[in-house]
């Protein structure tokens, strides 16, 4: 997550409680085993992916691994903390009640998993696989088509390309979004009476030493 005005990232879990604490959400995606191969055997460990929302505008997405599926969580729920993000939302057709899809085609990817969402009509719902579901109903989305190419059965990444498509409507400068064009005259046309002058070559200055 990032403080918009100095662009600096957020380093404490804390400060999105003070701003979000009550309104968010967490759910664990996955929780798997992995595993390292030492002298003595394998070392298991298991990897948590946790996302978490308040179903209005704001996602994170948490992985941590750990001895412990318990401190696996509670450090995923941390880095899903930190790493919110706002979400923007738009419409499909007509501009008429609050927005409720995406404002645009918007596509994410990780390692070979591709995300894409496209903005879908009022009433459709969220057309995805039940990992994109949660994401795209935690970050508030109510109609939603979805397509997604590659490796999808690896959760882990299938969750970090819809997570990165979704923070992707942000990146996405539309039209609306434009500064107001302030026209000002060109040079020429601002300086025309001092250009329409006919030029006089000054003669040049003795320098006595």
């Amino acid at each position: 997550a990032v403080v918009s005005t100095q662009s600096t990232g957020i380093k404490e879990a804390e400060i999105i409680d003070f701003f979000l604490g009550s309104k968010l959400k967490d759910e664990v995606l996955k929780i798997m085993p992995v595993q390292k191969q030492t002298r003595a055997g394998q070392r298991t460990r298991f990897k948590a992916f946790v996302a978490i929302g308040d179903y209005d505008g704001h996602i994170g997405l948490g992985v941590k691994c750990s001895k412990e599926v318990a401190t696996a969580i509670r450090g995923a729920i941390i880095l899903a903390k930190l790493s919110v993000i706002p979400v923007r939302r738009g419409y499909w057709g007509n501009k008429i009640g609050m927005p409720h899809t995406v404002p645009c085609k918007v596509t994410g990817k990780c390692g070979s998993v591709l995300v894409r969402l496209v903005p879908a009509p009022r009433g459709t719902g969220l057309v995805s696989a039940p990992v994109p579901k949660k994401l795209l109903n935690m970050a508030g989305f109510e109609d939603c088509y979805t397509c997604a190419t590659g490796q999808t059965a690896t959760l882990g990444n299938f969750a970090k390309a819809t997570f990165a498509a979704i923070a992707a409507t942000y990146a996405y400068l539309t039209p609306d979004m434009w500064s107001p064009t302030v026209f000002t005259n060109s040079p020429y046309q601002e300086y025309t009476d001092y250009l329409a002058k006919p030029f006089v070559k000054q003669p040049k200055k003795e320098v006595k030493y």
